[in-house]
C-alpha cells in the first residue's frame, strides 16, 4: 500500500505543478511512435518499415497518408515483404508497375480509426469474421487466432497482426507480418 500511496502523491505533485506525466510511447521499428505525429511522419523512423515507405513513395501516396484522414493502416514490415517471391518488390517498385503497386498499398488501408478493440468486437459482432472495406476497394476479413487479429486478403493469403494500436495524429497502425494482396 505504501508504494501505491507514494505514487498517488507523486502524480498528485506533478498534476498540482501542471505538468503532465510521461506516458511511454509504442515503439515499433525501433523508434517511438508519436501520438501527434502523421502515419508517414512516424513511418520514416521504423526501422522495420523501410521497404513501407519506399513504396509509398514509389506509389505517390506519401500527401494522402499525411493527410486528414483518419486511416487505419495494416503496415507490413520489411520482412513480410521479404516473403513475397523473389523479384516482387523490386518489380513492383518500378514506374511503369506504379497503378499494381498503388492497388496493393491501398488494399492494406481502410477507411476509419479502427483499434484493435473494434476490430475485436466487429468480429465478435459478426459471429467470429469481421469484412473490412480496403480504400482500394476489396474486402479484408478479419476474425481471431488464438488472441491475435488475423487478416484474409482475397487470395486467401493470411496476415496476422503482430502489434496493434500504434495511434498517430491521422489514423492508427497495426503492423502485420505479411502482405496482403487483392
Amino acid at each position: 500500500m505504501r508504494s501505491t500511496s507514494a505514487l498517488r502523491a507523486a502524480l498528485f505533485a506533478i498534476a498540482a505543478a501542471g505538468l503532465a506525466p510521461v506516458v511511454a510511447q509504442p515503439i515499433v521499428g525501433g523508434a517511438p511512435m508519436l501520438p501527434s505525429r502523421d502515419i508517414i511522419d512516424n513511418a520514416v523512423n521504423s526501422a522495420d518499415h523501410t521497404t513501407l515507405v519506399a513504396a509509398v513513395k514509389a506509389a505517390g501516396l506519401v500527401d494522402t497518408l499525411k493527410g486528414k484522414g483518419p486511416f487505419t493502416v495494416f503496415a507490413p514490415t520489411n520482412a513480410a515483404f521479404a516473403k513475397l517471391p523473389a523479384g516482387t518488390v523490386d518489380n513492383l517498385l518500378k514506374p511503369e508497375n506504379k497503378a499494381t503497386l498503388t492497388a496493393v498499398l491501398t488494399y492494406h488501408v481502410v477507411p476509419g480509426r479502427l483499434s484493435a478493440a473494434d476490430i475485436m468486437a466487429a468480429i465478435k459482432a459478426g459471429g467470429g469474421k469481421a469484412e473490412l472495406t480496403t480504400v482500394q476497394g476489396g474486402k479484408l476479413s478479419a476474425s481471431m487466432m488464438g488472441s491475435m487479429i488475423m487478416l484474409r486478403d482475397a487470395k486467401g493469403g493470411m496476415s496476422h497482426v503482430r502489434q496493434g494500436d500504434v495511434f498517430q495524429s491521422n489514423g492508427v497502425i497495426h503492423v502485420v507480418d505479411a502482405v496482403v494482396l487483392p
